[in-house]
């Protein structure tokens, strides 16, 4: 009697960024594979970037909404991207994947103080179903500077992963990748790991409708935000013959169905986010309107925020960091947090005068202020005009773009262009982002993990504050 060949379903979703809308969906399509799989095994994995504090869900519950999301939904391992290791600190961390029902595998993140993964953390795991080892290891993109200020130190993934999958193929049956670096660095790795079936990637927001084979290894990605679901299936005629990938696909969610279960407890943790982000942190006695493409007193008010937080000479911030006014009266932290939903942070630049000139005049035109931004933290819409403190500008309404020759002053002083100024600003100008010649600045310190939204709430509660966000720092020449 010939032995039936040994089947196994991998199932992959990657930065879903609490697009919590989407999970119930993507619960009743997992739900229907398996159902079609029958008695063979199914594995399900999260390649990271699952949460994202821009949604109330994850704000108002540092995460235990998404935790609770991905133990609902039955995953067997999952990696961390950026999102989770930038935006929490070390100790929320540790508290928020105490309650996850699946391995945490990451290879190339330790502890500075230890020199080890934290206890929440596995460098790779074997899964069993059925009969079938199956190896995981995973890494996450390596933000080395970003990192070391909240404790963690970042490895190579390349020379990490080698290490990983070089121990895993020798003990399993089938080899898998969670990567969360970005379609060309797996590109790179198939070319270079051995023994690896499969990289399951993220990052970069890839989604492949078929699965790349490079040097043998299946390079895969389901694009963002839930809307499509990962699907490999692997086969062998018989225990201890090698696995071969015989289909792989990405599926599409659909929105009009959903878990019941998921759609539930999404209710739950919206509800009580939206308690914890009632809590009052300011009451003003004025409105604070907005202007995107030009001065207002809430963009005066964000870059002030940043000045005073850094101890700076002057402050240089966009205005599309804001999605609305603020309004008179009683200040939440749920208002703040929709105003400013960005997980972006404040830093501390060495610039030139003349590179400071540059994005001044910029941001005159209509060219950088309705310019469309996406990622890098940047949870808005267009990057805005610049809102500055510790700064006079005088320019010409009249004038054609980059033919206008602002006067700037500092502190009463006239702008020297050969001068070096620190400068506080926006970390993701220093990605090369919207306002480039910002990234010009040297020696970056980033001043994580408070967002500017935090910084905002300390502003709000200056005296004096509200006055001086009023007050102009551009000035249109009189005619």
């Amino acid at each position: 009697m010939d032995l039936l060949p040994q089947r196994l379903t991998i199932l992959h979703t990657n930065d879903i960024h609490s697009h919590f809308e989407m999970m119930g969906p993507l619960a009743a399509e997992i739900t229907d594979i398996k159902a079609a799989a029958g008695e063979d095994p199914v594995l399900l994995v999260d390649i990271g970037d699952h949460m994202d504090r821009s949604a109330v869900e994850t704000e108002g519950t540092l995460g235990q909404a998404n935790i609770d999301m991905i133990n609902l939904t039955g995953y067997d391992a999952v990696t961390i991207g950026n999102n989770e290791g930038l935006t929490f600190s070390r100790e929320t961390l540790s508290a928020i994947y105490a309650g996850i029902q699946c391995p945490v595998v990451c290879c190339n993140v330790l502890e500075s103080a230890t020199g080890r993964p934290p206890e929440w953390m596995e460098r790779r795991v074997i899964v069993e179903k059925d009969g079938i080892r199956i190896g995981i290891t995973g890494a996450t993109v390596a933000f080395t500077s970003f990192y070391s200020l909240l404790g963690w130190e970042v490895g190579d993934p390349e020379i990490s992963l080698e290490e990983q999958c070089r121990e895993l193929a020798a003990e399993t049956d089938i080899v898998i990748v969670l990567s969360h670096l970005g379609l060309p660095a797996d590109q790179r790795l198939a070319e270079k790991l051995e023994g690896v079936h499969a990289i399951l990637g993220g990052h970069t927001h890839h989604m492949l409708e078929k699965p790349q084979i490079i040097s043998g290894t299946a390079v895969c990605g389901a694009g963002k935000f839930g809307r499509y679901l990962g699907r490999l299936v692997f086969e062998r005629p018989a225990p201890g013959e090698p696995f071969t990938l015989r289909e792989g696909e990405c599926r599409a969610a659909d929105p009009a169905r959903s878990d019941e279960a998921v759609r539930q407890a999404r209710v739950i943790h919206v509800q009580h986010a939206q308690e914890k982000l009632a809590e009052t942190v300011a009451i003003i006695d004025r409105e604070l309107p907005l202007d995107v493409y030009g001065e207002s007193p809430l963009g005066n008010l964000l870059a002030q925020a940043v000045r005073h937080f850094t101890g700076c000479e002057l402050a240089l911030v966009n205005t599309g960091q804001l999605l609305g006014p603020l309004p008179k009266g009683e200040i939440t932290a749920g208002m703040l947090h929709g105003l400013c939903p960005s997980p972006i942070n404040a830093c501390i630049l060495k610039l030139m005068g003349r590179d400071i000139r540059t994005a001044l005049e910029q941001s005159l035109t209509e060219e950088f202020r309705g310019k469309a931004i996406y990622g890098y933290g940047f949870r808005g819409e267009v990057l805005g005009s610049l809102a500055v403190d510790g700064l006079k500008i005088l320019y010409d309404p009249r004038a054609m773009p980059y033919d206008n020759g602002i006067a700037v002053s500092v502190g009463g002083e006239p702008l020297a262009d050969n001068k070096e100024y620190t400068v506080g600003t926006l970390d993701m100008f220093t990605f090369r982002v919207g306002y480039e010649s910002i990234a010009g600045g040297r020696d970056p310190v980033y001043l994580v993990p408070h967002f500017i939204r935090d910084l905002l709430r300390i502003e709000l509660q200056r005296p004096e504050s509200l006055d001086e966000a009023a007050v102009a720092r551009w000035e249109a020449e009189a005619y």
